[in-house]
Order: structure tokens, then C-alpha cells, then sequence
């Protein structure tokens, strides 16, 4: 379902440059990380009841509207492999957002350590999810946090073809800035690509030193077509 080499394809990422596009606009690009047959086939799962925990249609929360679904323990193994092999990279750059922003508690180096600290807290329910979406269907601008404490990376593959399965669509982040307008962001993403984002605060240096900023992200409108994304959350839920 999954390359066999996805643990080191994620391990051989150039993470300096993820540091520096997460840094400048809050979210990088992996291209192609996922080829299109494991696309296809998490597509094909979705309806797969057993694989899931929950599914909430969005138009009845006010979120939007589509469909996710959350998937259930033991995750699916491609998807714990995502989650295992992105953490460490991003818990680097996550403790030195932590600290730029004065914080002190910070993120353990292996992703099992940081889920037995969720779990402490209450957290416990898995949070990777798939959204599905057709014509007329957006995601409204959100943050993803589940609970008091949450990793401030998010990863999202997108699974469907721009401009064959689905159009419009695009995946939109909102940089909202202390005492100036805030700065939106679209996300050109292709079959296969998985997008880094950060999920709540930022740190940008001014000139007076460090301040913060609140990132959201969302999709537009699906013009035609039915789009599918992977969401990997590397924190668990209330």
C-alpha cells in the first residue's frame, strides 16, 4: 500500500530548508512523498467502516462542508509510519519555536514519548484523519489543537489529481499578525505532495525582537469533482 522506503525517504528530507519555509511563511512542501497507488488505495479505504472511530459532516458543526473521517487504534501502518518518522524531524524545530516564544516545556525526541504525555493529560483519541470532499464543499479556516496540549506541526498529503479529480480546492493558510492585516498563503499541492504546516503560533523576529503570529488553515471551494486528504496530527484528543 505504502513504499517500503518511507521511513527513510521522510529521514533523508533536507530539514534545514523545512526550518526555513516553516520559519518565512508557516507551512513547506515535500513533493511527490507519496506515490500515486498508496494514494489511490487510502482513497479506496474510505469506506472501510471498521478503520474508523468517527466521521463528522461538516455543514452540521459549522465547519464547512464535506465529511472526515478519524481513523481508530492501531492505526493503519503507512499512517503510524508517517506519524513515527515525521515527529522527530519536526520535534527539532518545534522546541525552537518553543523556545524563541519563551516556552519551557519541551516536545520529548520519539513520538510515543509525546502520546504517553497526551495520554496523561486526558488525550488519548487518535486524531490522523482522511476529509472528503465534493462540489460546492470547503473547509473553513481552523486550528487543530483537541485539548491543552498539541504539537505545533501538522502534516497533510493531498490524495485526489488537481484539475482530473476535482477542481478548485486550494489548500489556504491565514497568517494573522499583531497590529498589521493579515497575510494569506495558498498552497500549490499536487497528487502525492504533503504540506507542513504550523497549527496555531509562530514566532517572527521584528524589530523589537521576537512576537507571534496565528496561523489558520482551511480549503476553498471544490468547484467540480471529489478531493481526498490525508491529515497526519501527531497529537491525540480529549
Amino acid at each position: 500500500m505504502i513504499l517500503p522506503d518511507l521511513k527513510t525517504r521522510i529521514a533523508d528530507l533536507d530539514t534545514a530548508n523545512i526550518a526555513r519555509n516553516l520559519g518565512d511563511k508557516g507551512w513547506a512542501v515535500v513533493p511527490r512523498l507519496l506515490d500515486d497507488a498508496p494514494c489511490e488505495a487510502l482513497k479506496a479505504d474510505y469506506g472501510s467502516d471498521g478503520l474508523y472511530r468517527s466521521t463528522v459532516h461538516m455543514q452540521r458543526h459549522g465547519f464547512g462542508r464535506g465529511e472526515y473521517r478519524y481513523f481508530r487504534y492501531p492505526l493503519l501502518a503507512p499512517i503510524a509510519t508517517l506519524r513515527s518518522a515525521f515527529y522527530p524531524l519536526l520535534a527539532g524545530i518545534a522546541n525552537d519555536w518553543w523556545e524563541a516564544m519563551g516556552r519551557t516545556t519541551l516536545f520529548p525526541a520519539d513520538h510515543d514519548s509525546f502520546l504517553a504525555q497526551c495520554a496523561l493529560g486526558g488525550q488519548s483519541r487518535p486524531t490522523p484523519l482522511i476529509l472528503r470532499y465534493g462540489a460546492g464543499d470547503y473547509n473553513c479556516l481552523h486550528q487543530d489543537l483537541y485539548g491543552a496540549l498539541h504539537f505545533p506541526f501538522q502534516v497533510a498529503i493531498l490524495l485526489s489529481r488537481p484539475d482530473e479529480d476535482f477542481s478548485g480546492g486550494e489548500f489556504v493558510m491565514t497568517e494573522q499578525r499583531p497590529r498589521m492585516q493579515s497575510r494569506p498563503h495558498v498552497v500549490p499541492l499536487r497528487q502525492g505532495d504533503a504540506v507542513i504546516f504550523a497549527v496555531d503560533e509562530a514566532p517572527r523576529q521584528g524589530t523589537r525582537g521576537t512576537y507571534r503570529v496565528k496561523l489558520r488553515h482551511g480549503v476553498s471551494e471544490i468547484r467540480s469533482g471529489e478531493r481526498f486528504t490525508l491529515g497526519v496530527i501527531f497529537h491525540d484528543a480529549m
